[in-house]
């Protein structure tokens, strides 16, 4: 005769045998730990929300009158495109522990301007699984004892933000938080067809389509820091529309106004149509102006990248290029979007305003033989 195992939840208790080990009695009971209420379960291990710090730098939780310690840098990591990084993060115990304990570690990015948290890493013991656009990319380095910092690989500049990592020993968890920047621009994006065309979705593709995101408030207002001024409004990636403003002037909220960065507050991602503020990252590859015999239309500046082993340059990457490569052309030439633009980092007579910036001649007839083109090709 087959007799059922232990239940999962039982809804009354069974009646224990004199004979039952003290082995079984435990196994019951690790069986029974998934019915316990307002314990959380996480990709097959339980954690208890409670010791959970909001904080970054040393975080320490008390169990059984050991401290739990995690160290992460207050400072912010800053980088760029495509490389790959260390996010520092260590934990200890005080007083001191002679022998090591198992630790489930977990990482994940905080929520920020409307993005929901995004899962990156769990681990336990040499075995870990990486989540989403992190998939491949991200891995937990395990060089010393007590070690819990992650590597991401080939950064993109939508890994932005702040990374929490918790260490979870038993019940008891602490955690600290590590900012990381990619070095970027932001810069103002109209499509073809003109001023004001995109709701939030079209803005959102529109810069990728540009290799950029959508800028964040504080990457807004940095660069409004560093001198950004422009009069049209642009989707942002918290969902609001805002505008940067150095000079006050009447067309762009008055000369009553001070300097700053004018906000027209949340839109409505479908219905309200903007032009977009995007960030692009700094380059890994090289961003240049085809020297060619002639002027070329649209299809022949395409081909002609291509011929010379690169692609058309996007309008992230030529800004990219201005800004920490220190691009500096009189030409116009062709870029991806059928738009004409170039880069002056050391402004001169006859080329454009007196302020250093990426010049723009709109979106000429394809067909037009009267600029050169701009290509990237990657290291």
């Amino acid at each position: 005769m087959f007799t059922s195992g232990p239940q999962l939840c039982p809804g009354h208790p069974g009646t224990a045998t004199m004979g039952a080990s003290v082995g079984l009695l435990l196994l019951s009971l690790l069986l029974l730990l998934p019915c316990i209420p307002g314990l959380p379960f996480y990709n097959g291990f339980y954690y208890s929300p409670g010791g959970r710090n909001l904080g970054s730098g040393h975080k320490e939780g008390l169990f059984n009158g050991v401290k739990l310690v995690v160290e992460t840098p207050e400072e912010t990591l800053f980088t760029h495109r495509g490389a790959n990084v260390t996010l520092p993060c260590r934990y200890h115990y005080e007083p001191a522990l002679a022998s090591l304990r198992p630790v489930r570690i977990k990482w994940w990015k905080l929520s920020e301007n409307g993005a929901p948290e995004q899962d990156v890493l769990v681990a336990i013991g040499q075995r870990h699984r990486s989540f989403g656009d992190y998939e491949g990319r991200a891995h937990l380095q395990q060089d010393r004892e007590r070690e819990a910092s992650l590597e991401l690989q080939d950064l993109r500049p939508e890994d932005s933000g702040r990374y929490r990592c918790e260490v979870i020993d038993g019940l008891e968890d602490e955690s600290g938080v590590v900012e990381l920047e990619l070095r970027g621009v932001v810069f103002p994006y109209q499509p073809p067809q003109g001023r004001y065309q995109l709701n939030f979705h079209e803005a959102q593709r529109a810069c990728e389509e540009q290799g950029a995101v959508v800028a964040s408030f504080e990457q807004l207002f940095r660069a409004w820091e560093e001198g950004l001024d422009w009069c049209n409004a642009g989707w942002l990636q918290d969902g609001s529309v805002q505008y940067p403003i150095t000079l006050p002037r009447e067309p762009c909220g008055g000369l009553g106004l001070a300097p700053g960065v004018r906000s027209y507050g949340p839109r409505h991602h479908r219905l309200h149509r903007y032009d977009v503020f995007c960030f692009t990252a700094a380059l890994k590859g090289q961003v240049y102006y085809l020297e060619h015999p002639e002027k070329l239309t649209l299809t022949e500046a395409r081909e002609a990248c291509r011929e010379d082993s690169a692609h058309i340059a996007t309008v992230g990457q030529l800004f990219a290029a201005w800004k920490f490569r220190g691009l500096d052309r009189c030409d116009a030439g062709w870029l991806a979007d059928g738009s004409t633009r170039y880069p002056v980092a050391h402004p001169r007579p006859n080329c454009g305003p007196p302020e250093p910036g990426v010049r723009s001649f709109g979106f000429p007839d394809p067909q037009s033989r009267s600029y050169g083109v701009y290509c990237y090709r990657q290291s």
